[in-house]
């Protein structure tokens, strides 16, 4: 059976065809333990094209024509879309077979999905796009797509040992994806290499393209991160550096530690209005929205617009930094995924690039045999995303060919 999206890419149309119900009896037989899935009932593409025949999935937030959009919550059990999200009538008219909906943390925030890890079920998959990537963690689809407003695909990407990619804020199409917060909601991609994410870039029409050999910025002083995630981390480093690459310190600590803060402020400030509605509607229902809805409300106008100054700012200063160093490294995640489902995880790694708008992705670092995947981060200048993709796939071949030598 074919697995990852470049086998399904390299594959010749009878062989995809041939490969689409071995991988939907696959997922019949796995994911009543991981529970990725909302519905798996395959929509056709509405043309040929360079996706002809290879299947992804949507997260559930994501409109679909006469499929689940149930936003993961349970009032809206039943819903049904009217029409496909841009994203998805595009992947289409590309060739692309909708396979199902996939799991969704609430209304795309906080309360979790029932979805479990496919390395651990005893440990969250993240969120809040954990049926994507746990679905492409365990072979069920080669590529999925979810949604990131502060850190809904890196980390569920690092926490499932696959790549997750967040492009520059506004190269995909958001129309008819249920808004969090309009400001910082971006689309984001799940293959299992970055290789694979290239291909599927490309087949969007985007270039990847650009000088791979780049010198490579670190967060000085390090972000504070567990120690598994630390030691990890400094490894590649250290590879990266044994292999030829210059690694400098960039004094970019506090701005991302901070960063987080105001992305939670605009947040929730633009989530209250989003929600407000459906609040009056259902009250506590809502959960942790409900919850956002009263302390957005609170938020004052002046403080929304400081947080959007200070996210501004910081823009303009990391784009100074990236002049000479155009690609930061940086853990992908503060350490494998916790145990328990009660929550999907901490943000604080990926939240500065959602709001800064720059392109990140998360790829596996190398593990001990048995240990939970760990990701590391990648993430470039606003618009940058082919050169981060074709950086990412280099430095993904060099750890594989590493972890290779280790092996033998």
């Amino acid at each position: 059976m074919l697995e990852r999206f470049e086998e399904w890419w390299q594959a010749d149309r009878e062989c995809r065809q041939q490969a689409l119900m071995p991988l939907i009896e696959r997922i019949e037989r796995l994911d009543p333990a991981i529970l990725a899935w909302v519905q798996v009932v395959p929509q056709w593409p509405t043309a040929d094209g360079p996706l002809s025949d290879i299947p992804f999935g949507v997260k559930d937030v994501i409109e679909t024509a006469q499929l689940a959009t149930e936003y993961g919550s349970p009032v809206y059990r039943g819903r049904q879309g009217t029409a496909d999200a841009e994203i998805v009538r595009r992947l289409r008219a590309l060739g692309g077979i909708l396979l199902g909906k996939t799991a969704t943390a609430a209304f795309a925030c906080r309360t979790p999905a029932p979805t479990r890890n496919p390395h651990n079920p005893a440990h969250t998959p993240g969120g809040s796009s954990s049926g994507s990537a746990a679905a492409v963690a365990a072979d069920m689809v080669p590529f999925a797509v979810g949604t990131q407003t502060h850190g809904s695909v890196l980390r569920p990407a690092s926490y499932c040992g696959v790549t997750g990619f967040k492009p520059t804020y506004g190269l995909l199409p958001t129309q008819g994806v249920l808004p969090v917060a309009r400001t910082l909601d971006t689309l984001g991609l799940f293959t299992h290499t970055p290789y694979g994410m290239s291909l599927l870039w490309e087949a969007l029409g985007h270039p990847v393209s650009g000088d791979a050999d780049v010198v490579f910025g670190i967060p000085d002083p390090p972000l504070a991160v567990e120690p598994p995630m630390a030691d990890a981390f400094d490894r590649v480093i250290a590879f990266l550096r044994g292999a030829g690459f210059e690694v400098r310190p960039l004094p970019i600590t506090r701005l991302l530690a901070t960063m987080p803060r105001e992305n939670r402020i605009v947040e929730f400030f633009e989530a209250a209005r989003v929600h407000e509605a459906r609040y009056r509607e259902f009250g506590e229902q809502l959960r942790d929205v409900a919850e956002m809805v009263r302390e957005g409300l609170r938020i004052p106008p002046a403080r929304y617009d400081a947080a959007l100054a200070f996210i501004a700012e910081g823009r303009d200063r990391l784009t100074e930094h990236l002049r000479d160093v155009p690609v930061v490294l940086t853990p992908a995640a503060v350490g494998p995924a916790p145990e328990g489902l009660a929550s999907t995880g901490d943000s604080r790694m990926n939240s500065p690039w959602t709001a800064l708008g720059t392109p990140a992705i998360a790829l596996p670092m190398p593990v001990p045999a048995g240990a939970l995947p760990l990701g590391l981060q990648l993430a470039a200048g606003w618009g940058q995303d082919g050169r981060l993709l074709r950086t990412a796939a280099t430095v993904a071949a060099l750890l594989s060919s590493a972890r290779q030598e280790t092996d033998a």
